[in-house]
């Protein structure tokens, strides 16, 4: 939608909502475009697009009969009749938090719009909630409003979608669950081409999803994409698993059997075999299998592939040859409803509050300084055209401050619709792994949203409606269990950080770091918690470090008193954990000069998870794959857990620590061998 789209949008909104009613006639006289048109054909047509994007915009646009003369129509924007989201200002402060899940420039329309509807709710964040309260971190993909719509409306999709093996295919599916998982996007549906259930990762749609009729498959009553992610595991051999661990390594496995922060051996009670495989993969520098012996020498002979697939000179031939490969089909430009979501919720966050700093407006929308005095012109030139042109908008931003007045039509909220209301839901999803004491904070907002979610005129009315339900878009996410073994110590530890982050003090931690034996005690300054699929991070500037860092939160072992002696920084000819480990310290930090994977497809999620930054297409399915600066430890610990889909083929000093930690995982698992 062209800019004179949007004015004039806002000058029919400013018209209709200035006044209890008017006239459909008088209407079409006072706005010019209308009253311009090449003929009355024109003008109807463009009304009824524009009266469908007032009500795409979250406005309950009304259209009525007049009681007295059958032949006339009124128009109004109802008020006060529900359909706002009722929310109190805590609540708010942790949808605020939630909205921040994405990033503007990618997410798509149901995205960008959700954070310009609640700002233009009017209420108060609290700002030591709202720093209190973990930042998320989602997947922002254009695709997802156009599948959630397919959801609520029961349509046949159509898209161009990148296989496992890296091939690129049509498919056509009848959308059931768009859901997060583990900070990933996913669809599951019937794929009509195979005529069975289909799981997709949304990040591998590389095409906008087009409309292809309706949906006529049978949906399932309950069906989630967490049944179908571990669907896999379920059929997967299962046994009991015994596991040696270095002290102080594992402790998200540790809490969750409740079992001692140095006990030298842990016992899962029944375990599938693909599960115990990629635990010990990816924790490979502290873990190792013990029993099934079975289990134990198929991992051995993993690590054995590993490790001579990174000795001696990598093949290097075949990657000028191979295809660089182009971006996903999609571009991503912000429509006139986006940018006229943002214009209302500008002026209604501005009228409730009488003037706010320019910054602080720009801050709220994560937009320049520019452009909100580009809105502000925008509104300045728009306002009730039934009274004539001297009714306008008043915009100022002089001396930095931004005042509006003769608005108050647009001192309204704007209604969530059902894609955003979920988009919502699944950043609110993010803010569990880290919701502390905030957790029932988090969960009635998540009723509330839910609950408004069954309010939505797209949904079936036959269709279940809450947060695990199938006929919606789901997006479930229980907050943990509090009771659950090790939740004191996980308590004790986020709620000192969240503290330390509300008063901007310094803690001292115990941690235990990924890539080195024992644990160090470091003086930090925390800044914020993030939150990364079902991990949570602590920003903070770190004195040992001397530089910010990112502390996983379950890696602090414990939170010591200030005067509790601190660790000394690693020199030349010190060393930070003297303590012996089976396995050598290695490298940390990151890459320099950026590394070149070659990875199949059981190894693309590699690419995926790392943000490469150029993929090469090879013969087969495998690709080229080329990561920018990644984190070391996170690299090698995931080309391990590969099992053999993963080759870093530079630089070299990787491919020796790989080496070493392989062989070492095959000597631990080999028969006849002491482990631990």
């Amino acid at each position: 939608m062209a800019a004179r789209g949007v004015e004039r949008l806002l000058n029919v909104i400013m018209t209709i909502g200035s006044r209890s009613r008017i006239d459909r006639a008088q209407l079409f006289d006072v706005i010019p475009d209308y009253a311009n048109a090449e003929s009355a054909d024109a003008a109807e047509k463009m009304f009824e697009r524009d009266k469908a994007a007032i009500l795409e915009l979250g406005l309950p646009l009304v259209s009525e009969r007049d009681p007295w003369d059958e032949s006339r129509v009124l128009y109004r924007i109802a008020g006060g009749e529900g359909g706002a989201l009722d929310v109190t200002p805590e609540e708010y402060t942790v949808l605020l938090a939630a909205s921040r899940a994405w990033d503007d420039a990618a997410a798509g329309g149901a995205a960008r719009r959700v954070r310009a509807k609640l700002l233009s709710l009017g209420i108060e964040a609290d700002p030591d909630l709202l720093r209190r309260t973990p930042r998320g971190a989602l997947e922002s993909l254009p695709v997802l409003t156009p599948l959630l719509e397919a959801v609520t409306q029961r349509r046949r999709v159509v898209f161009s979608y990148r296989t496992a093996d890296g091939r690129l295919a049509e498919r056509t599916v009848e959308p059931w669950v768009v859901a997060v998982h583990e900070g990933r996007w996913y669809l599951w549906g019937h794929d009509t081409d195979r005529d069975a259930p289909r799981l997709f990762r949304a990040s591998r749609i590389e095409t906008y999803p087009r409309v292809k009729g309706r949906a006529s498959a049978e949906r399932p009553a309950h069906t989630s994409i967490e049944e179908a992610l571990h669907r896999s595991d379920s059929a997967s051999e299962q046994s009991a698993a015994r596991l040696a661990v270095e002290p102080f390594k594992a402790l998200a496995l540790r809490d969750r059997l409740g079992a001692p922060l140095d006990a030298p051996e842990l016992v899962l009670p029944e375990a599938a075999r693909t599960q115990v495989r990629r635990l010990v993969l990816a924790e490979s520098r502290w873990i190792a299998l013990r029993e099934p012996a079975s289990w134990r020498r198929e991992l051995a002979g993993i690590f054995t592939q590993i490790a001579r697939s990174h000795e001696g000179a990598p093949d290097l031939d075949a990657l000028e040859r191979a295809k660089v490969r182009t971006g996903p089909r999609i571009r991503v430009s912000a429509s006139g409803t986006d940018h006229l979501s943002r214009l209302i919720g500008e002026a209604s966050y501005v009228l409730s509050r009488g003037e706010v700093e320019l910054e602080q407006v720009a801050e709220e929308f994560a937009v320049s300084t520019e452009q909100i005095i580009e809105d502000l012109q925008v509104l300045f030139v728009c306002g009730d055209l039934g009274t004539g042109w001297e009714d306008l908008i008043e915009a100022e931003w002089d001396s930095g401050v931004v005042r509006v007045r003769n608005a108050d039509a647009l001192r309204r909220p704007l209604q969530l619709s059902v894609p955003e209301t979920t988009a919502l839901l699944a950043g609110l999803a993010t803010l569990d792994p880290a919701a502390g004491s905030e957790a029932a904070l988090v969960e009635s907002a998540r009723r509330k949203l839910s609950a408004h979610l069954g309010e939505g005129d797209g949904i079936p009315d036959d269709a279940p409606v809450g947060p695990d339900a199938s006929g919606v878009p789901a997006v479930p996410a229980p907050p943990q269990d509090p009771s659950a073994p090790g939740a004191d110590r996980r308590t004790a530890v986020l709620d000192a950080v969240q503290d330390a982050i509300g008063a901007q003090e310094p803690l001292v931690i115990r941690y235990s770091p990924p890539a080195a034996p024992g644990t160090t005690v470091r003086r930090v300054h925390p800044l914020e918690l993030l939150t990364v699929g079902s991990r949570t991070y602590v920003r903070a500037d770190c004195e040992l470090a001397g530089q910010e860092r990112r502390f996983r939160l379950d890696r602090i072992v414990e939170i010591l008193d200030e005067d509790a002696p601190l660790s000394v920084p690693r020199t030349a000819s010190t060393a930070q954990d003297p303590a012996p480990s089976a396995v050598p310290a290695t490298g940390s930090g990151r890459v320099d000069g950026g590394v070149w994977l070659r990875v199949e497809a059981g190894g693309l999620w590699i690419a995926e998870a790392f943000e490469a930054d150029e993929i090469r297409d090879l013969d087969g399915g495998s690709v080229y794959a080329r990561l920018g600066h990644p984190v070391r430890a996170a690299l090698v610990d995931a080309v391990i857990e590969a099992a053999g889909a993963a080759e870093v083929l530079s630089p070299r000093e990787v491919r020796d620590e790989i080496v070493t930690i392989s062989w070492g995982g095959a000597e631990r698992h080999a028969d006849g061998q002491s482990v631990g």
